[in-house]
């Protein structure tokens, strides 16, 4: 249903904060995922107003582009250093990752709501042989 690569950083749905305002306390969402969902609504419109029924299995593959200090010096500038980690386990965590993209999902109402996702598969990976962003698969289930 959806096979799909979409550029960009990826970024995590951050966790709603609380904060006082004088006599008043109140909850916020900070919007540092906002340009991140933005790119993901905007790649996926075609998928929008389906409001598609079932349940979905969802693989999503986050790929982080290297920081230079996994790179040699000099000549060696585009070889990746021994020593570098061969996997991504640092933040972002990959639930939050994953919190992102299925808000999005849900806002350009491609399903009902994302509790219809059943099965859900999330990796991270260095983008070194893929352009950094976020590969999607989502289909939906016989019931």
């Amino acid at each position: 249903m959806i096979n799909q690569h979409i550029a960009g950083t990826p970024k995590a749905q951050p966790r709603v904060k609380a904060t006082m305002r004088g006599r008043h306390a109140g909850v916020y969402t900070p919007k540092t995922a906002d340009d991140w969902k933005h790119s993901i609504k905007h790649e996926l419109r075609a998928y929008a107003g389906k409001v598609i029924e079932g349940n979905f299995t969802i693989e999503l593959c986050f790929y982080f582009k290297r920081p230079l200090s996994h790179y040699g010096t000099g000549r060696n500038s585009k070889l990746i250093k021994d020593a570098a980690p061969r996997r991504h386990t640092q933040k972002p965590d990959v639930d939050n990752l994953a919190k992102a993209v299925l808000d999005a999902l849900t806002d350009i109402r491609f399903w009902r709501d994302d509790s219809q996702v059943t099965k859900l598969t999330i990796q991270k990976h260095w983008a070194d042989l893929i352009t950094e962003g976020m590969s999607i698969r989502a289909k939906v289930e016989e019931l």
